[in-house]
């Protein structure tokens, strides 16, 4: 080892990415001889380490996870990294669990687990669980020479030891060396510091903080942006109409406490037609005024066996098309070069599905095939040119109400106007109901392959747009700039059931829908919140009580935590700055980090010795920082960025060991 005798670190965050730190630890430090040395590690976080703050087994079980009980995974399956000491991934912990009756669980998680299938989605509170019981395993498997204590606050403050590296002066633990003050009084001192913080509160904007202000001022009721399992959900009166700004994925744990977790209920609608349902009331709901920019709420995923559709293999936007780019010194922008690439993907994905399931909307299929696919091979770069070319093969070939417009499917109400409010709704769950029976259809569906094939290509860029791996232009104005919600919106969405619940609330009077690119203010007069929309031609809807359906910004520049506020200001790490097309320098959400591993860059432009980060923090050297680890698939392609989180983390633990990275 190339460090001291005595090796102290500090991980600050102890949920999955913390934990997983934890573990490379315990791994690296088992597979390497170690006598006469010794470990201390300090786990600092107010919340259980393992399911740390969003993961808590306490909280609501209608908070569903957005992936599949066979995904995720604490435990990395690598063979070039050391071995894990315990555990497995959500699955394989899920199939022990049901194979000794849920033996140690709780009678509400033995429950669903009964019931639980690989295709399901579990509860957020069942994962907690996971991580929890996997933790435990790790802990009764704890080598020798190694300790570890838990600290259950928060760290207000990390200084450099005076006289070590990160310091400016010479000498010190060859990490630096800190001193991390607590917010209970205790202080430690380590040679080295994670900083795995997951979701931080952060200041809210000018808009947000004079509806908070005026809710104060006029008796109204303000619920600002927060992870739902933080909210007390009571707080909202039963019965009032209630204005819920987001359609993402809070919106739905949202809609889940105001309705089932009032008592309602959800059964079949009894009419025939798989899939819809038909809410019963409990008497207690509010009335929900739902708006988002789209008007719409997020497609809902499609049934699939597995993460990918089995069916979609890219043909374009490759690992190998991404080694090409390297090898021929080119550094891609995303729209110039990749995506072009991805939309050809998409296309084929669509219309190949197309002529399968759907044979009469394309009489000459072979034709047509062929011919498209001589069109999409991207030997003509310029965009418009193939755009164009293959625009005109499909208004020859395709019937016209079965032509893909791809970017029209995150906008299905656009340049659409409703004389009234009830015209909007019926829309809405039109377009519900419609995607739910897409949903159901799988592989089937030619849209849902569409958007299987970007959902796909995001774990192909993931790995091209890491690490610089594209310009600053390009991730501010494009991958960020639109391409982001764009994709977010069509592939990161909710289980079909939830639009198929929504749908039945709006059956059911209990959901209304305020319309595309919503404006909200105060109407102080009338003492409400208002919001309308320019394409609704009825009235704004009103009501006492506004609650903002989404996470907190994740912008490290924004965080109101004391613990990064303190980092930043003492210069010790500082926000990445990326320069748009303009030539204008933009703050990004992420920290700057120099890899690899992930060590951060103080404010002078050097890197601060011994202190590193992991996961959300990194959100401007990596693109999908939030989602977990992905289990290796039982069959089907694993690609490299589904467990990058984990080779990260085992990167850190090494370094900070002392041991040569893994190549």
């Amino acid at each position: 080892m190339g460090k001291s005798q005595n090796i102290r670190v500090g991980l600050i965050g102890a949920g999955p990415r913390g934990t997983s730190v934890l573990e490379r630890l315990l791994a690296n430090w088992a597979a390497t001889e170690t006598e006469a040395r010794s470990l201390h590690i300090d786990v600092v976080d107010p919340y259980p380490a393992g399911p740390g703050h969003v993961w808590q087994p306490e909280q609501s079980r209608l908070y569903l996870m957005n992936t599949q009980s066979f995904y995720p995974t604490l435990i990395p399956e690598d063979e070039q990294l050391a071995p894990p000491l315990a555990g497995g991934s959500f699955e394989q912990w899920r199939a022990e669990k049901r194979a000794s009756g849920g033996k140690g669980l709780s009678p509400e998680e033995r429950a669903e687990l009964a019931i639980l299938a690989s295709h399901d989605f579990p509860s957020r509170a069942l994962y907690g669980r996971y991580l929890r019981s996997t933790l435990e395993e790790l802990l009764e498997r704890v080598p020798a020479g190694v300790e570890i204590a838990f600290h259950r606050c928060h760290a207000v403050a990390a200084r450099p030891l005076p006289g070590g590296a990160a310091d400016g002066l010479p000498g010190g633990p060859p990490g630096g060396g800190f001193d991390v003050e607590l917010d209970n009084g205790g202080r430690l001192t380590v040679d080295s510091l994670v900083l795995s913080l997951g979701h931080l509160e952060s200041r809210l904007n000018p808009e947000q903080r004079s509806f908070r202000e005026a809710a104060g001022e006029l008796g109204l009721l303000y619920f600002p942006p927060a992870a739902p399992a933080d909210v007390d959900w009571a707080l909202v009166p039963d019965k009032e109409t209630v204005l819920v700004r987001g359609m993402g994925l809070n919106f739905f744990d949202v809609m889940g406490q105001l309705t089932e977790g009032r008592g309602g209920q959800f059964v079949a609608a009894g009419d025939g037609l798989p899939g819809k349902l038909k809410y019963l009331p409990s008497g207690r709901e509010p009335k929900i005024f739902a708006a988002s920019r789209r008007g719409t709420p997020y497609r809902a995923k499609a049934g699939l066996d597995g993460y990918y559709p089995k069916s979609v293999r890219l043909r374009y936007l490759t690992e190998g098309a991404i080694e090409r780019f390297a090898a021929a010194g080119i550094q891609p922008g995303f729209d110039h070069d990749l995506w072009p690439l991805l939309h050809r993907d998409a296309l084929w994905a669509y219309y190949s599905t197309l002529v399968v399931s759907e044979p009469v909307a394309v009489p000459e299929a072979t034709e047509f095939l062929a011919a498209l696919e001589d069109l999409l091979q991207p030997h003509a770069h310029a965009t418009g040119r193939w755009e164009n070319q293959v625009a005109e093969l499909v208004a020859n070939h395709v019937a016209a109400s079965r032509r893909l417009d791809l970017l029209g499917l995150a906008a299905p109400l656009a340049a659409r106007s409703f004389a009234s409010r009830k015209e909007l709704d019926a829309a809405v769950v039109d377009y519900l109901d419609d995607d739910a029976r897409r949903s159901a259809l799988g592989e089937a569906d030619p849209v849902k392959m569409a958007i299987g094939a970007l959902h796909t290509g995001r774990a192909i860029l993931k790995s091209a747009v890491a690490d610089g791996g594209i310009t600053d232009e390009s991730w501010v104005g494009e991958l960020r700039g639109w391409f982001e919600s764009f994709v977010e919106g069509l592939a990161s969405g909710p289980p079909a059931v939830r639009a198929e619940q929504l749908a039945a609330l709006a059956r059911a009077g209990v959901a209304s829908f305020v319309g595309p690119d919503p404006r909200f203010n105060v109407d102080r007069g009338r003492g409400v919140f208002r919001a309308v929309s320019a394409w609704v031609h009825d009235d704004a809807g009103e009501a006492k009580t506004l609650i903002e359906a989404m996470s907190p910004a994740n912008r490290v520049g924004a965080s109101v935590s004391p613990f990064l506020r303190q980092l930043l200001a003492d210069g010790l790490v500082r926000p990445k700055v990326m320069m748009s097309a303009e030539g204008m320098p933009v703050q990004t959400s992420g920290l700057d980090v120099e890899a690899h591993p992930y060590r951060l860059v103080g404010a002078n432009g050097s890197v601060t010795p011994g202190m590193y980060a992991l996961g959300l923090q990194l959100s401007s050297a990596q693109w999908g920082t939030a989602i977990a680890a992905e289990a290796r698939p039982s069959d089907g392609r694993a690609y490299r960025s589904g467990q990058r989180t984990l080779r990260d983390a085992d990167e850190i633990a090494r370094d900070m060991l002392g041991l040569p990275l893994q190549k």
